[in-house]
Formats: C-alpha cells, structure tokens, sequence
C-alpha cells in the first residue's frame, strides 16, 4: 500500500558521466542538493559523483541491496525506501519502491537497470516534479518516471 510522504522523480541514467550531466541539469533549473537522491552500485566514478553532488564520501553512505550488491546511497529516496526498519538493505529496491509512490514493477526495472551499472537519480518535491521529468528525459534518464503522491492514487 501507498504510505504517504514526498512525491519522487526518478529516472536511470546509464553511468555516472551520464548522471553527472544529469544532475549539473538539475543544479542549473535551481533542484537544492537537499532534494537530490542517488542509487547506484559502488565504483570510483560514483564515489566521485557523490562527493562532488553531496560532499559526502561513498563510505558513509554504503548500503548492501538485495538484487544489486554493494551500493553508494544518499538522499530522501534512499531515507524513504530504508525506512525505520531498514527495509532496502533488508529486502531491496523492488520491494520497497512502493514507499516511494511506485508499482513493484517500476521497482524491479529500477533494480534491474542499477544492477546493470545505471545510476539511479530521485528528485523529491511535487510542485516541480514535470520539470525534472523533462529535464531527466533530456539528460538520458531512462525509465524516467514521476511516482504517486497524495491525491493521485
């Protein structure tokens, strides 16, 4: 079931290079860092981009996901998905992408695409939640998807 909390935007972009331009999109359209998630499997390139996006060292945001492995993972997505239970170490992106808004099935091709080395990018916030879609499909975020909030389900 649905539980309440931000509206998300997310989309799959397909390396960190492209996630990068991805996310400098983002920054420039005035997206704070504070509204940013990234999800994606641990490699220096992803180290990087979390430094440079979050100024925070992958280590601290290492995180064991079912379906995936070792992932770098920061940002109100990954809060929303962990929950108080730490459910996406415990049982991983599919099964709890509902905590977010989303089907299981939109969770499985988000599992499935970060597992293939895409890195996952969440924007949280309704009010503009178009415009980082558009901005996401612009940059080559695939599966690019905007996920239910209140009202809307």
């Amino acid at each position: 079931m649905y539980q309440e909390g931000p509206c998300f935007t997310v989309g799959v972009f397909q390396d960190a290079a492209w996630a990068s331009r991805g996310l400098s999109a983002l920054a420039g359209e005035g997206f704070p860092p504070e509204a940013l998630s990234i999800l994606a499997k641990q490699a220096p390139d992803v180290a990087d981009l979390m430094e440079k996006t979050f100024g925070v060292g992958a280590e601290q945001a290492l995180v064991e996901v079912p379906g995936i492995g070792p992932v770098v993972a920061h940002g109100a997505l990954v809060e929303a998905l962990q929950g108080a239970d730490n459910a996406l170490g415990a049982s991983g992106v599919a099964a709890t992408i509902r905590r977010a808004g989303f089907q299981a099935h939109d969770g499985f091709i988000f599992e499935t695409l970060t597992a293939r080395g895409g890195v996952l990018i969440a924007v949280a916030g309704e009010p503009r939640a178009a415009d980082a879609l558009a901005l996401m499909h612009a940059y080559g975020g695939g599966n690019a998807a905007i996920g239910a909030w209140g009202g809307r389900v």
